[in-house]
Order: C-alpha cells, then sequence, then structure tokens
C-alpha cells in the first residue's frame, strides 16, 4: 500500500469542538489544494475506473445541482475552461457535462456530497466520494440526513435538529466549515464501513495516522441544493505538532 500523506494541514485537527463546530469561510477558502493533490488526484481517477458503483451516485432530480457545482468549481478553480482544462500536475481532464460528479472526481482532491430538501428534511441526492472514512455511500445515498449520520453517538436528536436548522440557514456565497480527527492504523484513503460492521474506537496511542476532513457546506443560489465537500487530510502521527509518540 502506498502511503498518500499530508506533511502539514492548515488549522489544529486536535482541538476538539463540539458537534456541529461549524465556522464561516469566503468562497475564496472553499476549495483547497496541498502537497498531496497529484497522489491523490491519481488515486481519485483509479477509483472511479475500477469502483465507480461504489464511489459515484445520483438521482437524476441531482442533475441540475450537480451541473450548476461543475459550473462552480470551474468558474473558482479553471476559470475560462471550456471542453479540458490542465490541471496543476499536468494532467489533462475532458469536461463531460453528461457526467458532471465523474468530471469533478478528477478536477480537485475535494469530494461532494449533494443534499436537497424533501418535506422537512435534507436528503442525500448524488455524491462523488472516493475517500469515505468508515461509511458507504450506497447505504446513505437518498437518505435524511439524520438517518446519515446514525450510527454516530454524539449526533443524537437535538444534535440532529441543529444540524437541520444548519443546512436551512446556510446561504449561497457564504460557506461554513468545520473539520473533524480520526485515528487510523492503516494509510489507505477509501476507507468504506458498513453501519452493520461498526469502526471500533479509534486508538490514539497505537494508531499511526490522523485523518481530519475539512468539511463545508455551501447553498448553490439555483438550484438551491447544500453541496457538502470533504477534503480529506491524511498525516503520519510524527508530522503533527505537539503529538509525542
Amino acid at each position: 500500500m502506498n502511503a498518500i500523506l499530508q506533511k502539514s494541514i492548515p488549522y489544529d485537527p486536535l482541538i476538539a469542538r463540539t458537534l456541529p463546530g461549524i465556522q464561516p469561510i469566503s468562497m475564496e477558502d472553499w476549495l483547497h489544494r496541498d502537497d498531496a493533490f497529484a497522489a491523490q488526484m491519481a488515486r481519485r481517477a483509479e477509483l472511479l475506473a475500477g469502483r465507480r458503483d461504489e464511489v459515484l451516485a445520483m438521482d437524476e432530480g441531482a442533475r441540475p445541482a450537480a451541473l450548476e457545482l461543475l459550473a462552480l468549481v470551474l468558474a473558482q478553480v479553471y476559470p475560462g475552461a471550456r471542453e479540458r482544462v490542465r490541471r496543476p500536475d499536468g494532467v489533462e481532464v475532458g469536461i463531460d457535462r453528461d457526467r458532471p460528479l465523474d468530471t469533478l472526481c478528477l478536477l480537485v482532491q475535494e469530494d461532494f456530497c449533494i443534499l436537497q430538501k424533501r418535506g422537512d428534511e435534507h436528503v442525500l441526492t448524488g455524491a462523488i466520494l472516493c475517500f469515505p472514512a468508515s461509511w458507504t455511500l450506497s447505504e446513505k445515498f437518498m437518505r435524511p440526513l439524520i438517518a446519515i449520520h446514525m450510527p454516530v453517538a454524539s449526533y443524537d436528536v437535538d444534535v440532529a435538529r441543529r444540524v437541520q436548522r444548519l443546512f436551512d440557514g446556510v446561504q449561497p456565497g457564504r460557506p461554513l466549515w468545520r473539520y473533524n480527527a480520526l485515528w487510523y492504523p492503516d494509510p489507505e484513503l477509501h476507507q468504506p464501513r458498513s453501519v452493520l460492521a461498526p469502526r471500533p474506537a479509534s486508538d490514539r496511542v497505537d494508531a499511526r495516522y490522523l485523518r481530519s476532513e475539512r468539511q463545508s457546506l455551501l447553498r448553490l443560489p439555483q438550484s438551491r441544493a447544500v453541496v457538502f465537500s470533504i477534503h480529506t487530510y491524511l498525516l503520519d502521527r510524527k508530522d503533527l505538532p505537539g503529538v509525542v509518540d
């Protein structure tokens, strides 16, 4: 297994925050590119080619939102792009608007989940999820927020209500972000896990790798869908300041 690691992270993932732990960010800071870009993008292409049904799902009702998201990412990261883009690592990517999530997978490091209001709750109607942290897209697709987060112990009914209010209140052009911190014994980025096989409690003493997801929420102005993006950082514990082996 080839470890794809960052050497640094632009925040301290070990500062604990209570759920949902949300902070505002600017649109300019919505997407990140870091020192693991080329290696992560190669892994994303590999997963998309070999395990597409596991890492991508989209309801047809989410297509307008996916196209809007693609246009937004292109405008921000590859302004002026029409049919093809050249990534910072030199790889050329064709822009396939018939497969917007496939194209997004190959443009940036972030995974994207599209959530649309269905009744009183937001439902996961589309996603490109190459780097799941102990959950499985097939089990969460077309499910509402509270079902997506079960069986997370700290995600109780009160937190569920607050998160739903948060999703309802997200405004276009005013993204929000949070982070988590998870310890893993191996550096694989693609870590799906069924709810029927819950992840053992992380052991900070024995685990070598800290995985932190920089998660953001953004409302798309036309479709009004909420986009949940995930930028995955993975660091060897020796590269974390303040962590003693």
